[in-house]
């Protein structure tokens, strides 16, 4: 048998193999999913935080900068989205992707979207220019989005023994990762209508004034009604 009747066989076996589906009572690690057949049902609302211009500053800065910069921003989303009892599930590249439940889920990940715009705002960017000579020559300046949406996913396991890892399918996670690509400072946190009616008046109106205003935003050829705010949240 050759190569490619080896891979012909492997995608006639996912293809003809009935899912094994449960309901998820907590945020599944790659571990609680089996590679077979698993999938995991779960009510949750997902966050991706996205550095814009990664590339740019690839181009026009040394390697080094350009990392710490990333380094930095992942680092401060992380451990933001973990004080807001969310789970890391993900990276890629230069974004992270959160993942929250329990009652306050939409709570949480909204004050941690706003938190990490103020640490873009408030430190990373200016430390970046302050630190780094070749940001402040090209008068580059860090940017990024956060992204947000809530309801059923579902988690599986994708790759091969020894070399998988979690894949989220449904629109809260399609939905956040498409949004934290809207690049429109001083906007820079954007949620879904379905996460916005459950905040709390609280969240909706911090001061007595409200601070969302309402979008609409083109997703899989429909338009659909999201929120957007450039009012950070100092940690």
């Amino acid at each position: 048998m050759g190569w490619i009747d080896d891979l012909s066989d492997q995608v006639d076996e996912i293809f003809s193999t009935d899912w094994d589906e449960r309901d998820g009572n907590v945020i599944p690690e790659s571990e609680d999913v089996a590679l077979k057949n698993g999938a995991v049902r779960l009510d949750a609302t997902f966050l991706y935080a996205d550095l814009a211009g990664s590339s740019r500053f690839s181009k026009l800065c040394p390697w080094g900068t350009t990392a710490k910069i990333i380094r930095a921003y992942l680092a401060c989303s992380t451990r933001l989205i973990l004080a807001y009892e969310g789970k890391i599930r993900s990276f890629d590249g230069d974004r992270v992707m959160g993942v929250f439940h329990g009652e306050f889920k939409n709570t949480h990940a909204t004050s941690c979207a706003r938190e990490i715009d103020w640490v873009v705002e408030k430190l990373i960017g200016p430390k970046a220019t302050e630190t780094f000579k070749s940001v402040r020559k090209n008068g580059l300046r860090v940017r990024h989005c956060v992204g947000i949406d809530t309801g059923v996913a579902r988690a599986v396991r994708a790759g091969v023994r020894d070399n998988n890892d979690l894949i989220w399918i449904g629109r809260p996670p399609s939905l956040s990762a498409r949004l934290s690509e809207i690049r429109n400072y001083p906007y820079c946190v954007y949620i879904s209508e379905d996460s916005y009616r459950k905040l709390p008046e609280s969240s909706k109106q911090p001061n007595g004034e409200p601070i969302w205003e309402e979008r609409s935003f083109k997703y899989l050829d429909d338009d659909i009604t999201i929120y957007r705010t450039r009012f950070t949240k100092t940690p």
